[in-house]
């Protein structure tokens, strides 16, 4: 086994320490006896903008604890660990850490160019972070995850057709308080998650500094020893590993009981591998992937798939009591800037029987620049009738350059010779993406205990994209014919209804009817290719659900069973072309139904289990709809199960109506438990576990048998003791503790396939002080 050191990792997270060390100097002793109850007490939520029992919100929503994201992230996992754990949530990437796709009850994006919309957003901190590496952006010194399942139309950022996964991490507060957690293991994997804060001048100012440093080795070997047109060349642990270093600084000044300023800013600075892909990992016929390893690649181009982003933030949130109502303003602004570069064909073309084929790119993004503004006034929402409502806008701007294989090259040009070097296959891209909204919500309890709420939101979107160089000959000369302007836009009205009757305090009943709206969508990279834009017109969605939630003996037992319907028009998908470059179209619907059940039980003293799972049935309902298959070189190289159609000029399509959506498991399985072994002095030893087993799922939109999964599973396991009633923990931990190598991704035309990490066993150490 290969363990980083412990004074590595310390020495490579010593700013992040040497703040948190100084800080908890003043911290005062620790008072747990409220954590010690935490298992048991009532979840919190601010799903609809107030904080609220779960109980009491007519909404799906799923919650995990900030610790609990800490044991699944131990090995140096960043928010796919979420995957999985929280029914109807799964997530996925095939361009490295810096490019995280969501999927909520089925609905996502599967497109990997860097302008993609995605039906799932993603809120730090009341922050809507919308561009795909904005959303990569590592969650620390977290407290809790609440995951709203089905459109948000209405109270959230730019509106959603899928739903919202919302961190909110620690905030400031008026007592010194902190905490660390260190783990260390195979891989060179180390982790550290800290913060710390504490009153600066009491009941005015305080802060909170918190820190994230994820480290891991390369560890995969590049293979290949023969000529490479690049220069690339093979060597052991060449790629897999990463750098991920995060610092956020929170201040909070509250110059009278009424007025209240939250002051952040964040900083990211990332080094590591983009996704490696394994080509002909995928036999003709078969999804299995047991006799590829994950150690090993050979690549001939890309350099090692380098990468590599710095991103930085700031936001203000003013909160101001007016007696009969607060009024709430925030604003937020993010910029980044970085690279990926890999090699897409996930193999050496020489290697490979018949023609040669070769793939390698780069995306950049040379800058960008997101800008949100919230407006909200809403009332206190202690009383039978509450509102709210608001104003919202959005501005992104960003410059981002794709550039293709013979950029890369070394040899001169040669225009006979597609193997020399070409330095204008490249483009560059201005994308602007606008969006205004005012919103409203009315909540009123009818009768004792019977809570009518309805809202209803205004979206304006606006995006355009302008190509600001062509992909030219190595002479210079423009081959390309296509659009050099696209700008579409749409304004869409979208309202929820919902029903809560409380059967008990601790036990509710709800029904809720919601509309979504996404925008439309432009895709420039394929100019890259001198392929005109594509693009595609605003997708709806009517979702129908219903449930129970609610907590039983003194919250031993809590629970949360909900079903649902939904129907989206004008559904956004993306395909491939020939030349494997993402396209975008609308099919004339998909519907889909489902459950979720979620389950918390402590059954005896000292012994807690947790249990989720959802069964979902999705559906592309066109007749007309279009995918391009597997070609490569002409030939169809997967099993198509789908009937065909051939296209003069453009190839072979299925045709896809009635197949599942890509990346929405037909069911999602998770199961934890903990058992204490209490001690003399306040401590207790502990085993922990947690195990997912995930369905059926497809990774295109056309049924084949290759390009799919069924059965992947992974579990967890740590063994510890903590310490004077939790201030402390020592532990050992591994993760996907069998080592399974589960299918996660594939390339196509390439029968090439991305897998998921493999185990990783080491120990952690955690404390807190209050």
């Amino acid at each position: 086994m290969k363990f980083v050191s412990v004074r590595h990792a310390l020495r490579s997270g010593a700013a992040i320490a040497a703040l948190l060390y100084a800080g908890t100097a003043f911290a005062q002793e620790a008072d747990v006896a409220a954590d010690a109850q935490a298992d048991t007490g009532d979840i919190v939520v601010t799903a609809q903008r107030r904080e609220e029992r779960l109980v009491d919100v007519p909404v799906s929503v799923a919650v995990v604890q900030g610790a609990q994201l800490r044991d699944f992230q131990a090995a140096g996992d960043d928010t796919l660990a979420l995957a999985g754990r929280v029914p109807g949530l799964y997530a996925e990437t095939t361009t490295g850490r810096i490019f995280p796709r969501f999927y909520i009850r089925g609905l996502g994006n599967i497109d990997f160019y860097l302008g993609a919309s995605q039906p799932v957003s993603i809120i730090q901190d009341d922050v809507v972070l919308e561009h795909v590496v904005l959303k990569s952006n590592p969650v620390y010194d977290l407290d809790r995850v609440e995951v709203l399942r089905g459109p948000q139309g209405s109270l959230f950022g730019r509106n959603t057709t899928a739903g919202i996964v919302k961190f909110d991490t620690i905030r400031p507060s008026d007592s010194f308080e902190g905490r660390a957690a260190l783990s260390v293991g195979e891989l060179g994997s180390a982790n550290i998650d800290a913060g710390f804060g504490g009153p600066i001048v009491s009941d005015l100012l305080s802060f909170r500094v918190s820190g994230l440093y994820q480290h891991r080795d390369d560890w995969v070997d590049n293979t290949y020893t023969g000529p490479s047109y690049d220069g690339t060349r093979g060597s052991f642990n060449a790629m897999g590993g990463f750098d991920d270093r995060n610092l956020r600084l929170q201040l909070r000044f509250t110059p009278s009981d009424r007025l209240t300023f939250d002051l952040s800013g964040h900083g990211r600075w990332y080094k590591g591998s983009s996704t490696l892909f394994h080509r002909g990992a995928l036999m003709k016929g078969s999804n299995s992937v047991e006799n590829e390893r994950r150690d090993r690649v050979a690549y001939d181009e890309a350099m090692d798939n380098p990468q590599a982003y710095d991103t930085y933030g700031a936001s203000l949130r003013a909160s101001y009591d007016l007696g009969g109502a607060v009024l709430t303003s925030i604003s937020a602004w993010e910029t980044t800037k970085g690279y990926s570069r890999g090699d897409t064909d996930g193999g050496a073309a020489t290697l490979f029987p018949g023609a040669l084929f070769y793939g390698q790119s780069q995306g950049n993004v040379r800058d960008l620049d997101q800008f949100s503004q919230e407006l909200r006034l809403a009332s206190p929402g202690t009383g039978k009738f509450n509102w709210q409502f608001g104003g919202y806008y959005f501005d992104s701007r960003d410059i981002t350059d794709f550039y293709q294989r013979r950029y890369f090259l070394s040899a001169p040009f040669d225009p006979a010779n597609a193997n020399s070097r070409n330095p204008n296959n490249w483009v560059r891209l201005r994308n602007v993406n606008t969006s205004w909204a005012g919103f409203g919500q009315i909540s009123y309890e009818v009768v004792p205990n019977l809570t009518l709420t309805g809202g209803a939101r205004i979206t304006n979107d606006s995006k355009s994209t302008r190509l600001l160089k062509t992909a030219d000959s190595g002479t210079g000369a423009v081959t390309y014919t296509g659009r050099r302007f696209v700008e579409l836009e749409d304004t869409k009205e979208s309202w929820d209804v919902s029903a809560l009757y409380k059967l008990s305090d601790d036990v509710s009943l709800y029904a809720r009817v919601a509309s979504g709206f996404r925008g439309p969508t432009i895709q420039g990279r394929s100019a890259v290719f001198n392929s005109d834009f594509t693009t595609a017109d605003s997708e709806t969605i009517l979702s129908w659900e219903a449930g129970v939630k609610g907590a039983l003996l003194d919250n031993r037992v809590r629970f949360n069973l909900s079903g649902f319907y939904y129907t989206v028009d004008d559904i956004q998908l993306n395909a491939n072309d020939v030349n494997g470059n993402g396209v975008l179209l609308n099919a004339d619907k998909a519907k889909a139904y489902g459950v979720e059940a979620e389950l918390d039980l402590h059954p005896v003293e000292n012994l807690a289990l947790s249990l989720g799972g959802n069964w979902l049935h999705t559906e592309i309902d066109d007749q007309n709809a279009l995918a391009q298959v597997c070609v490569l070189g002409g030939v169809i190289v997967c099993t198509v199960n789908d009937p065909t159609v051939t296209i003069a000029g453009r190839g072979v399509f299925a045709k896809i109506d009635g197949n599942r959506l890509p990346n929405a498991p037909e069911y999602n399985l998770n199961v934890a438990a903990r058992y204490d072994i209490p001690t003399a002095n306040d401590g207790k030893f502990f085993v922990s576990t947690d195990w997912n087993l995930q369905g059926f799922t497809s990774f295109v939109l056309y049924d084949t048998k290759e390009f799919t999964s069924d059965g992947n599973f992974e579990g967890g396991l740590k063994i510890g003791y903590e310490g004077n009633g939790g201030e402390w923990e020592i532990a050992a931990f591994a993760r996907n503790i069998t080592n399974e190598k589960n299918l996660k991704g594939v390339i196509e035309n390439y029968m090439a396939a991305v897998f998921n990490d493999p185990r990783v066993i080491g120990i952690s150490f955690s404390a807190r002080t209050r």
